[in-house]
């Protein structure tokens, strides 16, 4: 069990994969706020990345619930 000293200090174990309620909450406000600054590029920028503003404000407009289930993990 580690003790309140190891989490004070950074020595907490991580390696086990965070799946819990604000884990959830960070990734899809973490998501909502990649897809706003996607819709924030200018043209040069996306067609620097391969695609169009309308694709890009085609994925800025999906809800935070739509993300492929490789990204949450």
């Amino acid at each position: 069990m580690l003790s309140l000293m190891d989490t004070v200090f950074g020595r907490l174990n991580l390696s086990a994969p965070r799946t819990g309620f604000l884990h959830r909450v960070d990734a899809a406000l973490a998501l909502h706020r990649s897809r706003t600054r996607l819709a924030a590029l200018d043209a040069h920028l996306l067609e620097d990345i391969g695609i169009d503003q309308g694709m890009a404000q085609c994925e800025a407009n999906r809800p935070v619930w739509d993300a492929p289930t490789a990204w949450m993990k």
